[in-house]
């Protein structure tokens, strides 16, 4: 009995680590591109969403966003839209996303562009919103993390000026299913 108690601060660290690990793959991609100047890069803190939700206005389309924003806890983006290997970008970042602490809510791929979104989640309630997007020419990958409610997030998307971010107008809660979609395939099967 000793002896598993004292293995439980053991294993409750190596959980710790593992997880933040797993997390950190997407943090260091986007930090390893963060001064890149042919990517936009976009962080929102966790403190700028506390005090833009304290902002109060008559304007209904800020209260919109407003009511959006309250529960959000980070924003990262990194896209460009000009570059001539964003399926190279793609791939690496899709390498790294630890499919296992995710759920795929869409795949889309049409002609050369491909799509994925994928949540992460405990008791239902959305922590992580996940978007990758690459084209021969493109690439965006964006993150959400607080609590996160996908229909006010694709009302947020509608007010965004970034690549990409159209495609999350794409989940709505819903609709809560798995679509794959690819080119010369009949509803996603062969």
């Amino acid at each position: 009995m000793k002896k598993s108690l004292l293995l439980l601060p053991l294993f409750l660290l190596a959980a710790i680590f593992s997880v933040s690990a797993q997390n950190d793959a997407i943090t260091r991609f986007f930090e390893k591109y963060v001064d890149d100047e042919r990517f936009t890069v976009v962080f929102v803190s966790p403190k700028m969403f506390q005090l833009v939700s304290k902002i109060e206005t008559a304007d209904e389309d800020w209260n919109k966003v407003r009511d959006v924003v309250k529960d959000l806890g980070g924003l990262r983006v990194l896209t460009a839209d000009s570059i001539g290997d964003g399926l190279s970008f793609y791939k690496d970042a899709l390498s790294k996303v630890p499919t296992s602490e995710y759920d795929e809510l869409l795949t889309v791929r049409d002609g050369k562009e491909n799509v994925r979104i994928w949540v992460k989640d405990t008791d239902n309630i959305i922590e992580e919103l996940l978007l990758l997007v690459g084209a021969p020419t493109e690439f965006t990958l964006l993150s959400f993390t607080g609590k996160i409610d996908l229909d006010k997030i694709s009302e947020l998307s509608k007010t965004l000026d970034i690549d990409g971010v159209e495609h999350l107008d794409k989940v709505k809660t819903d609709k809560k299913v798995k679509i794959k979609v690819e080119p010369g395939t009949e509803n996603g099967k062969n």
